[in-house]
């Protein structure tokens, strides 16, 4: 199985890339506003194997001290294959900056921390919709 890796929105179907959010299962993403997310983000990739789009990612940097990535997303077949790690590892090799922040699904924390990622003590975060925050894990 080759796995291709693009660097641009150019081709995507947002209605196949709104499916690999829900098959992961990460929730339910409209293809529209999942779009216009990953085309206001500098830094996306998106993972293909046999054509097929198996997984995807994204990030926002300031290009010097900060950077965020974000939607890390591999479909669940797909999963434990390398394709998440070179996911991750094509945005880092893009992001020329000091610090780099994520958001883990929780319950998957160990892979990123397998990548060098280690565990915030001071962070925090502002919900809109702090119920379903809650109620995913992402805060206490």
């Amino acid at each position: 199985m080759d796995i291709a890796f693009h660097s641009d929105c150019a081709g995507i179907n947002w209605e196949e890339a709104a499916s690999v959010f829900r098959r992961a299962p990460l929730g339910e993403r409209e293809p529209q506003p999942l779009r216009q997310a990953f085309e206001s983000s500098q830094i996306v990739c998106f993972a293909f194997a046999d054509g097929q789009l198996v997984g995807l990612g994204r990030a926002l940097t300031d290009g010097i001290f900060q950077a965020a990535i974000y939607d890390i997303c591999v479909l669940p077949e797909y999963q434990g294959r390398g394709i998440g790690h070179g996911i991750v590892d094509n945005i880092l090799s893009r992001l020329d900056v000091r610090t780099v922040l994520l958001f883990s699904a929780p319950g998957k924390e160990p892979f990123y921390a397998k990548l060098g990622f280690r565990r915030l003590r001071t962070g925090m975060g502002l919900f809109s919709d702090v119920t379903t925050a809650l109620d995913n894990g992402y805060i206490e």
